[in-house]
């Protein structure tokens, strides 16, 4: 390619709104164009970027033995409520009428559409399993879409859906697909790790998220410093806190503390560790029926008095759409009383407490009377569903595995796999025939990558402040061939030579031909990130030219008659 032939329309100003260096550096060099809120066209250096990425999750998952389809982007709203999403999704679902007044939505996911395409068709156990997959647009309406490709309302989307006649075969496929999509991100050249991850709105039985490290990550990830072990915050979980300090020793007992309304004040007044508290978080539950009716209630959840809560361990333990800080009106109409609020004796409202907590004895909590606490709790004599993972791990906690040191990093999610069982072919009547001719509903796994947050990812990985830099994998061009004056006749014979013989051994090149000024050219190499540019200048007079590593922008002169082999070493 020619650069005097190419649309890449660059721009030396970012838009004020862009605060990420791939948000910055993306639309300043051409890559992509913003056309409104969350909605970005691909110009061709951004396409060529996308072409390689698609080209690798393609290659890969053929191998892995998935089948590539093209669902439409338009879904039916009938298949939505079959599965019972239509109503409880939220307003991220962009639902719309067609001139017949039917519903439809724009897909964010497939689950719905791909069990359609299979139900009926595959009855029997002996065409299982079935993996399929497709590269297509999504589109979610995000209340707030920022960070450019990161997050955009429409997006590229690789999804993948398998079928299987039980829950082993699930397993073996879901690690096949961990495996290749670690294959894909280490072809992609990007430093990720696979994390356990929450199931989110996709649900299901489990899931693992892929991480790219990054510092600009939205995503919390813990990790631990001795061996592979990884979860996304919102699914981490640790080895049982312990603690040297003296465990207070009392008999079962109220006592009247006044004013003692946070965790700091009742250990101070009790002089104890906050490690043998407990501290009540009450939260207004929302929660919307398969109905779409929605209401809400207050739910009270228990952690050991120096942890947080983990909101979204919260929500899945109350099974609720999500949590609100309830009002101090909203508490006492409930029959709470905040800063005194306990386990022991609390009736009337919905509460669970964090599994660490459960056998611990001599522990103090609110006595649920204004200024009073009991001492000397055990708690035991409780039912165990009111046990759950309520804890946020944080850095300094020990490994569930290994009993490690974890530590907080940044991360972009660019994959996830989750195991999803029946939860969408048992709603939506998709069944098959087994071993002794019984109709059971498939057993389903979903796989998906950010084909195009992947473009941006990448340089968010890789970048500084001049521009993007490319590893070879992904760069739309290789190497960028510039003449730095187009009037020395010489120069531009040699550089119009070594750029069709480059383009003859099938490599991407792109020559920069156009009537600018040198710096404008570097800068411009400098800015759109290409790994290599050789420098046809005055050096060429005594035989040689300039090799320029975008990476670190290195520069070694080379003989002009060995330039075409190191490229092509290269």
């Amino acid at each position: 390619m020619k650069f005097s032939k190419l649309y890449a329309p660059t721009a030396k100003e970012a838009p004020k709104d862009a605060s990420l260096a791939s948000h910055k550096f993306l639309l300043r060099a051409g890559y992509a164009e913003q056309v409104g809120s969350g909605l970005y066209n691909f110009l061709p250096l951004g396409k060529r970027v996308l072409e390689n990425i698609k080209n690798i999750v393609k290659e890969e998952l053929d191998e892995a033995g998935a089948q590539e389809i093209s669902m439409s982007f338009v879904t039916s709203a009938d298949l939505w409520r079959e599965s019972g999403r239509f109503d409880v999704y939220g307003k991220e679902l962009l639902r719309f009428k067609d001139r017949k007044e039917n519903d439809f939505v724009l897909s964010p996911t497939n689950e719905e559409s791909v069990v359609a395409l299979v139900r009926g068709k595959v009855t029997s156990y002996k065409q299982l399993p079935l993996n399929l997959y497709q590269i297509n647009t999504k589109f979610r309406d995000e209340a707030r879409p920022r960070f450019g490709l990161l997050r955009g309302r429409e997006f590229l989307m690789k999804d993948g859906y398998s079928f299987h006649a039980n829950a082993e075969d699930l397993d073996r496929e879901f690690d096949l697909m961990e495996k290749t999509y670690s294959k894909i991100f280490t072809r992609l050249g990007l430093n990720f790790r696979a994390v356990r991850a929450d199931s989110g709105a996709i649900g299901g039985s489990g899931s693992k998220e892929f991480m790219v490290l990054a510092n600009s990550g939205e995503d919390d990830i813990i990790v631990c410093e001795n061996c592979d072990y990884a979860a996304n915050i919102e699914a981490a979980t640790r080895a049982k806190r312990t603690t040297q300090a003296e465990r207070p020793e009392a008999d079962a007992a109220k006592f009247l503390t006044p004013n003692a309304k946070t965790i700091k004040d009742v250990a101070e007044f009790f002089r104890v560790d906050e490690f043998y508290c407990i501290k009540a978080v009450i939260k207004k539950a929302i929660f919307i029926d398969a109905k779409g009716e929605k209401s809400e209630k207050i739910v009270v959840f228990f952690v050991r008095g120096e942890d947080e809560l983990q909101e979204v361990k919260a929500q899945n333990a109350c099974a609720a759409l999500e949590l609100a800080d309830a009002t101090e009106a909203e508490i006492a109409a409930a029959g709470l009383v905040g800063g005194f609020c306990g386990p022991v004796g609390l009736r009337g409202v919905e509460f669970y407490i964090d599994k660490e907590l459960r056998g611990e004895s001599q522990m103090i909590c609110g006595a649920n009377e204004r200024d009073y606490h009991f001492v000397g709790v055990s708690v035991s004599s409780f039912n165990a569903e009111r046990f759950k993972d309520l804890t946020a791990v944080k850095a300094g906690d020990k490994c569930p595995c290994c009993g490690g040191n974890l530590s907080v990093s940044k991360g972009i999610e660019v994959g996830h796999i989750f195991k999803l069982g029946t939860k969408y072919s048992e709603p939506m009547g998709a069944t098959f025939l087994d071993e002794n001719g019984k109709a059971k509903p498939f057993i389903m796994g979903c796989y998906g990558i950010g084909v195009s947050r992947l473009v941006a990812v990448a340089v968010e990985a890789s970048h500084d402040e001049k521009g993007i830099i490319w590893n070879e994998t992904l760069a739309p061009f290789k190497f960028e061939i510039i003449v730095s004056n187009l009037k020395d006749e010489e120069g531009v014979k040699f550089a119009q030579g070594l750029y069709e013989d480059l383009r003859g051994a099938g490599v991407s090149v792109l020559l920069d031909d156009r009537n600018e000024r040198f710096g404008v050219k570097m800068s411009e190499f400098e800015l759109m990130g290409f790994p290599y540019a050789v420098i046809v200048g005055k050096g060429l007079a005594e035989g040689t030219v300039e090799l320029v590593t975008r990476d670190g922008l290195a520069k070694e002169t080379v003989k002009a008659s060995e330039i075409l082999a190191r490229l092509k070493s290269l």
